[in-house]
Protein backbone atom coordinates (compact mmCIF):
# COMPACT_ATOMS: atom_id res chain seq x y z
CA UNK A 1 0.00 0.00 0.00
CA UNK A 2 1.57 3.52 -0.97
CA UNK A 3 2.29 5.74 1.87
CA UNK A 4 -0.35 8.25 0.31
CA UNK A 5 -2.80 5.76 0.59
CA UNK A 6 -2.43 4.61 4.12
CA UNK A 7 -2.28 8.37 4.83
CA UNK A 8 -5.83 8.46 3.50
CA UNK A 9 -7.17 5.49 5.16
CA UNK A 10 -5.82 6.55 8.49
CA UNK A 11 -7.46 9.74 7.98
CA UNK A 12 -10.97 8.19 7.12
CA UNK A 13 -10.43 5.98 10.15
CA UNK A 14 -9.94 9.20 12.04
CA UNK A 15 -13.22 10.28 10.73
CA UNK A 16 -14.87 7.25 12.16
CA UNK A 17 -13.96 7.06 15.25
CA UNK A 18 -14.35 10.98 15.75
CA UNK A 19 -17.69 10.69 14.12
CA UNK A 20 -18.64 7.89 16.73
CA UNK A 21 -17.05 10.03 19.85
CA UNK A 22 -19.09 13.42 18.83
CA UNK A 23 -22.54 10.81 18.99
CA UNK A 24 -21.48 9.63 22.42
CA UNK A 25 -20.91 13.27 23.48
CA UNK A 26 -24.18 14.40 22.67
CA UNK A 27 -25.98 11.65 24.18
CA UNK A 28 -23.76 10.83 27.17
CA UNK A 29 -21.47 13.81 27.64
CA UNK A 30 -17.65 13.68 27.63
CA UNK A 31 -17.71 12.40 30.78
CA UNK A 32 -18.88 9.13 30.27
CA UNK A 33 -17.19 8.71 27.34
CA UNK A 34 -15.22 5.64 26.61
CA UNK A 35 -13.50 3.70 24.34
CA UNK A 36 -15.59 0.48 24.05
CA UNK A 37 -18.80 2.81 23.46
CA UNK A 38 -17.36 4.88 20.92
CA UNK A 39 -15.60 1.76 19.00
CA UNK A 40 -18.97 -0.13 19.46
CA UNK A 41 -20.54 3.22 17.77
CA UNK A 42 -18.25 3.39 15.04
CA UNK A 43 -18.16 -0.61 14.42
CA UNK A 44 -15.06 -1.67 15.31
CA UNK A 45 -13.37 -3.39 18.12
CA UNK A 46 -11.27 -1.39 21.10
CA UNK A 47 -8.19 -2.77 19.65
CA UNK A 48 -8.70 -1.12 17.06
CA UNK A 49 -8.94 2.32 18.27
CA UNK A 50 -5.88 2.08 20.01
CA UNK A 51 -3.82 1.70 17.06
CA UNK A 52 -5.28 5.00 16.04
CA UNK A 53 -5.11 6.88 19.33
CA UNK A 54 -2.80 6.82 21.86
CA UNK A 55 -5.34 6.03 24.84
CA UNK A 56 -8.83 7.98 26.07
CA UNK A 57 -7.59 11.41 26.75
CA UNK A 58 -6.21 11.49 23.35
CA UNK A 59 -9.70 10.70 21.39
CA UNK A 60 -10.93 13.00 24.04
CA UNK A 61 -9.26 15.48 23.08
CA UNK A 62 -9.93 15.13 19.64
CA UNK A 63 -13.32 14.84 19.59
CA UNK A 64 -13.62 17.44 21.79
CA UNK A 65 -12.04 20.33 19.46
CA UNK A 66 -14.93 19.72 17.20
CA UNK A 67 -17.12 21.51 19.61
CA UNK A 68 -14.73 24.59 19.51
CA UNK A 69 -16.06 25.15 15.84
CA UNK A 70 -18.56 28.16 16.97
CA UNK A 71 -15.90 30.01 19.19
CA UNK A 72 -13.41 30.11 16.34
CA UNK A 73 -16.67 31.16 13.81
CA UNK A 74 -17.95 33.64 16.21
CA UNK A 75 -14.26 35.00 17.43
CA UNK A 76 -13.78 37.40 14.29
CA UNK A 77 -17.21 39.51 14.95
CA UNK A 78 -16.47 39.75 18.66
CA UNK A 79 -13.15 41.13 18.30
CA UNK A 80 -14.45 43.77 15.41
CA UNK A 81 -16.38 45.15 18.60
CA UNK A 82 -13.02 46.50 19.60
CA UNK A 83 -11.63 50.14 18.98
CA UNK A 84 -7.71 49.24 19.26
CA UNK A 85 -5.94 46.06 20.04
CA UNK A 86 -6.53 45.83 23.89
CA UNK A 87 -10.25 46.76 22.97
CA UNK A 88 -9.86 43.89 20.53
CA UNK A 89 -8.42 41.47 22.61
CA UNK A 90 -10.82 41.96 26.12
CA UNK A 91 -13.63 41.17 23.64
CA UNK A 92 -11.65 38.21 22.11
CA UNK A 93 -11.72 36.68 25.87
CA UNK A 94 -15.45 37.86 26.55
CA UNK A 95 -16.01 35.19 23.01
CA UNK A 96 -13.79 32.66 24.86
CA UNK A 97 -15.65 33.18 27.90
CA UNK A 98 -18.91 32.72 26.46
CA UNK A 99 -18.19 29.43 24.72
CA UNK A 100 -15.81 27.90 27.94
CA UNK A 101 -18.75 27.99 30.48
CA UNK A 102 -21.62 27.16 28.08
CA UNK A 103 -19.65 23.95 27.74
CA UNK A 104 -17.12 23.66 30.49
CA UNK A 105 -16.46 19.59 30.45
CA UNK A 106 -15.17 20.55 26.45
CA UNK A 107 -12.69 22.98 27.31
CA UNK A 108 -11.31 21.30 30.86
CA UNK A 109 -10.14 18.63 28.46
CA UNK A 110 -8.91 20.90 25.89
CA UNK A 111 -6.67 23.27 28.26
CA UNK A 112 -6.91 21.89 31.73
CA UNK A 113 -7.10 17.69 31.53
CA UNK A 114 -3.78 15.97 31.88
CA UNK A 115 -3.90 14.80 27.79
CA UNK A 116 -0.90 12.28 28.30
CA UNK A 117 1.50 13.49 25.35
CA UNK A 118 2.19 16.91 24.28
CA UNK A 119 -0.38 18.92 24.25
CA UNK A 120 0.91 21.26 21.25
CA UNK A 121 1.75 18.07 18.92
CA UNK A 122 -2.01 17.52 19.06
CA UNK A 123 -3.59 20.55 18.87
CA UNK A 124 -1.13 20.65 15.59
CA UNK A 125 -1.99 16.88 14.83
CA UNK A 126 -5.99 18.31 14.97
CA UNK A 127 -5.47 21.12 12.32
CA UNK A 128 -3.81 18.89 9.90
CA UNK A 129 -6.74 17.04 9.75
CA UNK A 130 -9.00 20.06 9.84
CA UNK A 131 -7.98 23.10 8.07
CA UNK A 132 -11.17 23.32 7.38
CA UNK A 133 -12.34 24.81 10.99
CA UNK A 134 -10.14 28.08 10.32
CA UNK A 135 -12.11 28.52 6.85
CA UNK A 136 -13.47 31.87 6.75
CA UNK A 137 -11.27 32.86 9.61
CA UNK A 138 -8.79 36.06 9.53
CA UNK A 139 -5.24 34.94 8.80
CA UNK A 140 -3.89 37.06 11.45
CA UNK A 141 -5.69 34.65 13.96
CA UNK A 142 -4.60 31.27 12.55
CA UNK A 143 -1.15 31.57 14.03
CA UNK A 144 -2.67 32.18 17.76
CA UNK A 145 -5.69 29.80 17.38
CA UNK A 146 -3.62 27.03 16.45
CA UNK A 147 -1.33 27.58 19.32
CA UNK A 148 -2.16 25.28 22.10
CA UNK A 149 -0.95 27.32 24.97
CA UNK A 150 -3.86 30.05 26.13
CA UNK A 151 -0.76 32.51 27.73
CA UNK A 152 1.42 31.97 24.52
CA UNK A 153 -2.32 32.60 22.37
CA UNK A 154 -2.18 36.05 24.37
CA UNK A 155 1.18 36.76 23.93
CA UNK A 156 1.27 36.46 20.20
CA UNK A 157 -1.98 38.92 20.01
CA UNK A 158 -1.19 41.78 22.52
CA UNK A 159 2.68 41.88 21.00
CA UNK A 160 0.74 44.85 18.96
CA UNK A 161 -0.29 46.50 22.03
CA UNK A 162 3.30 47.53 22.71
CA UNK A 163 4.06 47.86 19.13
CA UNK A 164 1.23 51.03 18.99
CA UNK A 165 2.05 51.80 23.13
CA UNK A 166 -0.53 50.66 25.08
CA UNK A 167 1.25 48.16 27.20
CA UNK A 168 5.29 47.88 28.21
CA UNK A 169 6.99 44.56 26.56
CA UNK A 170 7.47 43.40 29.66
CA UNK A 171 4.60 43.47 30.65
CA UNK A 172 3.55 41.24 28.20
CA UNK A 173 4.08 37.54 30.06
CA UNK A 174 3.24 38.46 32.94
CA UNK A 175 -0.53 39.65 32.11
CA UNK A 176 -1.04 36.44 29.24
CA UNK A 177 0.19 34.06 32.60
CA UNK A 178 -2.32 36.31 35.21
CA UNK A 179 -5.57 36.29 32.87
CA UNK A 180 -5.34 32.71 32.32
CA UNK A 181 -5.04 31.80 35.74
CA UNK A 182 -8.09 33.77 36.26
CA UNK A 183 -9.88 31.51 33.02
CA UNK A 184 -8.70 28.66 35.07
CA UNK A 185 -9.35 29.46 38.42
CA UNK A 186 -13.22 30.30 37.49
CA UNK A 187 -13.41 27.14 35.30
CA UNK A 188 -12.39 25.04 38.10
CA UNK A 189 -14.51 27.04 40.73
CA UNK A 190 -17.73 26.51 38.34
CA UNK A 191 -17.10 23.12 37.79
CA UNK A 192 -16.91 22.27 41.14
CA UNK A 193 -19.60 23.99 42.52
CA UNK A 194 -17.63 26.14 44.58
CA UNK A 195 -19.01 29.74 45.56
CA UNK A 196 -22.67 28.30 43.48
CA UNK A 197 -21.92 30.85 40.48
CA UNK A 198 -24.68 30.42 37.85
CA UNK A 199 -22.75 30.40 34.44
CA UNK A 200 -23.76 34.11 33.88
CA UNK A 201 -22.37 35.14 37.09
CA UNK A 202 -19.29 32.93 36.24
CA UNK A 203 -18.60 34.95 32.75
CA UNK A 204 -18.69 38.13 34.24
CA UNK A 205 -16.42 37.67 37.24
CA UNK A 206 -13.84 36.18 34.87
CA UNK A 207 -14.24 38.91 32.25
CA UNK A 208 -13.92 41.88 35.19
CA UNK A 209 -11.25 40.34 36.67
CA UNK A 210 -9.56 39.77 32.94
CA UNK A 211 -10.28 43.50 32.34
CA UNK A 212 -9.34 45.08 35.68
CA UNK A 213 -6.02 42.41 35.32
CA UNK A 214 -5.05 44.03 31.72
CA UNK A 215 -6.26 47.99 32.45
CA UNK A 216 -4.17 47.66 35.38
CA UNK A 217 -0.79 47.45 32.71
CA UNK A 218 -2.17 49.91 30.65
CA UNK A 219 0.01 52.89 30.23
CA UNK A 220 -2.08 55.67 32.11
CA UNK A 221 -2.45 58.11 29.60
CA UNK A 222 -4.22 55.37 27.27
CA UNK A 223 -6.67 53.98 29.51
CA UNK A 224 -9.62 56.19 28.29
CA UNK A 225 -9.19 54.70 25.12
CA UNK A 226 -10.39 51.14 26.74
CA UNK A 227 -14.08 51.14 26.49
CA UNK A 228 -14.36 47.15 27.18
CA UNK A 229 -16.75 46.79 29.96
CA UNK A 230 -18.07 43.24 31.30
Amino acid sequence: MSKERKELQRARMFRYFLDAATDVIEEDGIEHMTIRKIADRAGFTASTAYNYFKDLSHLKFFAAMRFTSEYVKELPSYMDLGTNIVDKWLYSWECFCKHSFEEPEIYSVIFMDNLGSSPQQLFDDYYALHTHDLTGVPEELHAILIEYDFSKRSALYIQDAVTEGYIKKENVPLIADITLMVWKGMMNTYMNRRRGYSKEEAIKRTLELVAECVISVVEPERRSEITFRP
